[in-house]
């Protein structure tokens, strides 16, 4: 069974997707996950699948990631 988003969980949805989109656009971001995960790099944002991918070049590492497992997104 699916649940209806909440109006709070949709405010924070936009917010991250306003900033994904922002982020994109940056050399250098950070994005916090919701288990505790902190990664810093480029980021690409394709808004209308909700998914993305951050890209850390120094580390030669890249992470593929949905926006509901994000909690913040630091520019």
């Amino acid at each position: 069974m699916v649940r209806r988003a909440t109006e709070s969980e949709l405010q924070d949805l936009e917010t991250l997707m306003d900033r994904l989109q922002e982020a994109a656009t940056r050399s250098s971001v950070t994005l916090r996950f919701k288990g505790g995960r902190v990664e810093q790099g480029y980021v690409t944002f394709v808004p209308r699948l909700g998914t993305g991918r951050i890209i850390d070049v120094e580390r030669k590492f890249a992470l593929d990631y949905n926006i509901h497992d994000l909690v913040a997104v630091d520019l």
